[in-house]
């Protein structure tokens, strides 16, 4: 809030596959949509309903293409971007509040968003893997940004709270590109981290929802509790989030504070 970012309401685990992958243009027979990787719901197995206009457009920017792409070339199934799961991540949110911006009285003005909430994967569990776990959610839309200004903003979001040594990679997204994997430094693992994911989303993502041309939009998705495990020299994650946490280390541990790194740094 301090960087001028706006909370994105969250409170919904369960959505459609429609929110949580189509309208992010991540194919239908992409491996992260499989149950080893996501958590179906078996009742109710299907949403309601979903924007009906945005929704054909959505189904023919994956079938055709548009704003310079050919699209996946496959045929876009109703029935599996009805389909309801426990979402995989907060840019299920994200495109729901981008497709409101663009479509809000008015028409598009700038925004940033943000979140904080809890996420779901199948995935196996180790010193740094949990299948549920939180997930930080931001993105800025505006006119013109860059990947520059993308990495400004998360350096200057880490180095608020006290993490400085940080490595960005390049890497491959369905609705992002450019694409960049986030890596922290564990000083007690002694080994680089990934504490995140971002990008630039894709203009195949964008141009149905109605969004200006011209606006670019810098997202991101950054784990809550690896970069916790770094502040606060945590080794294993399983300590910190899940059903072998201490309590007493929870009820013992001192009010969060978070120092402003750039003015020690001037003294």
């Amino acid at each position: 809030m301090e960087m001028g970012f706006e909370e994105m309401p969250t409170n919904k685990w369960v959505e459609s596959s429609f929110w949580n992958f189509d309208s992010l243009f991540q194919p239908q027979s992409h491996p992260a949509r499989d149950a080893h990787d996501t958590f179906f719901i078996k009742e109710p197995a299907r949403t309601v309903s979903v924007p009906e206009e945005y929704y054909q457009r959505v189904k023919t920017m994956h079938e055709k293409g548009g704003s310079g792409s050919i699209g996946y070339r496959t045929v876009f199934e109703r029935d599996e971007a009805m389909k309801n799961l426990l979402r995989t991540h907060t840019t299920a949110v994200s495109s729901q509040m981008l497709y409101k911006l663009a479509n809000q009285p008015g028409g598009f003005t700038p925004a940033k968003y943000f979140s904080i909430d809890r996420v779901f994967r199948n995935e196996s569990m180790d010193a740094t893997h949990l299948c549920e776990f939180h997930q930080v959610e931001g993105l800025v839309a505006d006119y013109n940004l860059s990947l520059g200004d993308l990495i400004g903003t998360i350096e200057t979001f880490f180095r608020k709270i006290g993490i400085t040594q940080l490595r960005f990679k390049p890497a491959f997204n369905p609705y992002t590109e450019p694409s960049m994997e986030v890596f922290g430094y564990h000083p007690d693992l002694k080994k680089w981290t990934e504490i995140g994911n971002s990008g630039m989303f894709r203009p195949e993502m964008l141009a149905p929802m109605g969004l200006p041309k011209d606006v670019r939009v810098i997202a991101w998705g950054l784990s809550l509790e690896r970069p916790t495990m770094i502040k606060y020299r945590i080794d294993n994650i399983r300590n910190l989030f899940g059903h072998k946490v201490n309590l007493g280390m929870t009820k013992n541990a001192p009010i969060c504070r978070f120092e402003d790194v750039e003015e020690e740094e001037k003294a």
